[in-house]
């Protein structure tokens, strides 16, 4: 990874050689500007507003604005120039608990790596000081053409950086909560929770951007002149209408048990094909991708209600057997358990097939 910054860490006496690399990315679709009557691309370019030229890059420079309205040139060896002293050093300020740094104040995270042999020691040392004390270190540093407050800590076995925005550009929450006075009753925050509770843990490794992949199936069959294939989650409806809160918190527990479910049995299924899959040779690997993508569609889709009465009838011989082999998945039969949950599951996509399971197939 390209380093964007180098400087070192400064703890008390201790200096630490780093360098500042990107810890994330963005996989956001871009999109091109073009002329529809001819797709000709739009560009922009950079022109001198006095005597109309384009500008090369080399020749565009900053300058700051003065409050009587004028401009002041700016060079590189300026900025560098400038008496701070986390120009180049991450000085560390102090030591809090994580939980005392709100969230809202996270700004971008990077990643900080030794600059050399000399950084392994002191950095090992300030990682496994904060690994033991439980807390992460506060600190500033002056990082693209500005100072910024940034939290240290450790992550896996690196140290990683949150620049952080300072408290005055956080905005007042003033205006943003209702201001009238609303009641929640005992029996709705139950079933809040009960609405929480089977939801469950969140798995992230599961998590994928299901907009950008329908941008790009989209994108994909305009080009070779055919229509996508209309699969997936159906709109939410719009929540202008005043709702009954207790009938809608019990609609989605049961909305997500089904899912849980169906999720459930989707895992036991993707993993008989990758079994199937890694036998298969070179193809396996598009046809498990291909699997997981349209089962995580698939999933969603089963949640409607008549979709749901049809998948019942068609696995009714085999939901006794389902929920015989979760009693003995308890007891540790695990072979039994997943042939089960397969078999539901195949039975579940026998009542969908007519909407998303054309695409895993």
């Amino acid at each position: 990874m390209r380093s964007i910054w180098k400087g070192s860490i400064s703890f008390g006496l201790v200096t630490i050689p780093i360098k500042v690399v990107s810890a994330t990315e963005n996989h956001s679709v871009s999109f091109r500007q073009v002329h529809t009557v001819d797709g000709g691309q739009i560009r922009y370019r950079k022109v001198c507003e006095l005597d109309e030229e384009e500008v090369p890059r080399e020749e565009i420079g900053r300058a700051y604005r003065t409050e009587d309205g004028r401009s002041v040139l700016l060079s590189d060896d300026d900025l560098a120039a400038l008496p701070l002293p986390t120009a180049r050093t991450v000085e560390i300020l102090g030591f809090v608990p994580a939980e005392q740094i709100d969230p809202i104040q996270l700004d971008r995270t990077y990643y900080l790596a030794a600059d050399g042999k000399r950084a392994d020691k002191p950095y090992v040392l300030l990682r496994e000081a904060l690994t033991r004390s439980g807390k992460v270190a506060v600190a500033k540093l002056a990082l693209r053409a500005r100072e910024s407050l940034a939290m240290v800590r450790v992550y896996e076995d690196a140290l990683a950086l949150h620049t952080m925005l300072w408290p005055d550009e956080i905005r007042p929450v003033s205006g943003v909560a209702p201001e009238s006075r609303v009641t929640v009753r005992d029996a709705e925050l139950d079933m809040a929770d009960a609405l929480m509770e089977t939801l469950g843990e969140l798995d992230f490794g599961e998590l994928h951007d299901e907009y950008r992949e329908a941008l790009e199936e989209l994108a994909e069959a305009k080009a070779e002149g055919t229509e996508p294939e209309a699969v997936g989650r159906e709109p939410a409806a719009g929540t202008g209408k005043l709702v009954d809160l207790m009938s809608v918190l019990e609609r989605s527990v049961q909305e997500a048990a089904q899912s849980r479910e169906a999720g459930e049995a989707t895992v036991h299924e993707l993993d008989g094909r990758r079994g199937r899959s890694a036998s298969g040779g070179g193809a396996a690997k598009g046809t498990t991708r291909g699997a997981a993508k349209g089962a995580a569609k698939k999933t969603a889709a089963k949640k409607a209600a008549t979709k749901k009465s049809a998948a019942k009838k068609a696995g009714q011989g085999k939901a006794g057997g389902a929920a015989a082999s979760r009693g003995k998945k308890a007891a540790g039969a695990q072979g039994a358990a997943k042939k089960t949950a397969s078999g539901k599951a195949s039975a579940k996509k026998t009542g969908s097939r007519g909407s998303s399971s054309r695409k895993t197939a």
